[in-house]
Formats: C-alpha cells, structure tokens, sequence
C-alpha cells in the first residue's frame, strides 16, 4: 500500500500520509505506548509494527511540534509559572524543569541533573532566548534557588514565591507521569528530553479550558486545533 500524497515529507514512505499523521497524533495526543497505537490501528485493518510508529514519531513528530511552535511564537502569555519534579532515569534520579503561562501553556522544558541555582539559571536563559522578551511576573515554590537565579539573570522582573500560587506549574507535570507510568519509566535522559520536546508542543495545540466554556465552545476549540493539525500535518494538500 504506497503513499498517493505527492508531498515531499511523505516520500518514499509506504503508507499514506493520513496514517502516519494519525499515529503520530495518537502517540502524542493520548497516554498511550507505541505498542498500544499498533494495536488501535490494526483494529482497523493497519498492520504496521511499533518500531515503525516509533520512527514516525521521532520524524515526524519533531517537524509537527516545530511548527507548532513557531504558529505559536509571541502569543504566550507573560506571567510564567517555574516548577520542577524528580524523575528516575535508570536509577539516578534527574531533574524535570517546566515552565508555564497564566493560561497552561507549556513554554519550556528541560531536564537536568541537578536542582541548584545554576539548573535555574540554564532555564531561564533558555526562556528568554525563546520566547524572546522578559516576563510580567514569575511565579514559582518555595525554592531558593530560583531567587539567586532571577536575581543573576532577571532583577528587574517581579517574583511571587509561593507554594499554593504555584499549582499551574506543578499540574503541567501529570501527562509526563501519566506517560512514565505507561511507559514503566523512561530509559535515558535523551529518550526523555526528546519525548517532551514534541510532546508538550502538541499538548499546547489541543489545550482547551476545562471550564467556563459551553459545549458547543468547546467542540468549536476542538475542531479548530483539528484543522490546525491536518494543516501542520499537510493532510488538507493530500
């Protein structure tokens, strides 16, 4: 079964493009293993094994949350939530730092070894060199390190240190848990890191309210980051 999509980021692959993209969508989109996306598409008559959805994931993936971010660059908000959580990784324990707006959105995250000033510093260098401006506000817990950080690398910018105002941050991190209880934990710190790198990008395209949205907003919000993604994903050109 051979692609008819002529678009040149498809070429040479066996399936049609639709396939792949809703693989990729589904690995990324839900908590689910590669093994468990194998066996949804094969329900539906797609025989292809989890070592493949693998390498469309890794490929594929990456250019989807690449775009994503540069459709979303400047629209973030700029009140930004820090946070970090323990991760065990072969049996050392890593550092996951996460970096949220006022709205949910997923900013920047990095995994590091340590959970010291110099970890805080590195995040917020690397905050700054992406989204490109300074923030209105940062909210993190209680940790001191990120005082010494902020005082180096942001003085000017007002800082809230306050464990109960930090709850945006430290929920951002239950699809990465959700996602290590599945995956029985990650295996390296690369297969880490890259993981959320494309994945917290497509969390942020379908990221709606909870609440205080009617069902018919919810379903417009839905279909809308729908669209989107068969954009992203070249399917409309198919």
């Amino acid at each position: 079964m051979k692609s008819s999509c002529r678009d040149p980021l498809y070429r040479r692959h066996r399936f049609p493009a639709e396939i792949i993209a809703h693989a990729v969508w589904l690995y990324f989109r839900f908590p689910l293993s590669l093994r468990m996306v194998e066996d949804m598409l094969a329900a539906r008559g797609i025989i292809v094994s989890h070592q493949t959805i693998r390498a469309w994931a890794e490929k594929f993936g990456r250019r989807f949350a690449n775009e994503i971010r540069r459709r979303s660059a400047g629209r973030l908000g700029d009140k930004w939530h820090l946070d970090e959580v323990v991760v065990t990784i072969a049996g050392k324990r890593r550092w996951l730092w996460r970096a949220v707006d006022q709205d949910g959105f997923v900013l920047d995250v990095l995994l590091q070894s340590r959970r010291n000033a110099k970890a805080a510093i590195r995040l917020m260098r690397k905050l700054l060199k992406k989204q490109g401006h300074v923030p209105r506000v940062m909210i993190t817990d209680k940790l001191r390190s990120y005082n010494a950080a902020k005082r180096q690398v942001m003085p000017s910018v007002e800082h809230r240190s306050h464990k109960g105002l930090n709850n945006r941050a430290e929920n951002s991190h239950q699809p990465i848990r959700r996602r290590e209880r599945m995956m029985k934990c990650f295996k390296s710190t690369r297969q880490l890191q890259r993981f959320v790198s494309i994945h917290d990008p497509v969390a942020n395209l379908f990221h709606f309210p909870r609440h205080g949205i009617s069902s018919s907003d919810h379903r417009h919000l839905r279909n809308a980051a729908m669209h989107t993604w068969r954009q992203i994903a070249h399917l409309d050109t198919a």
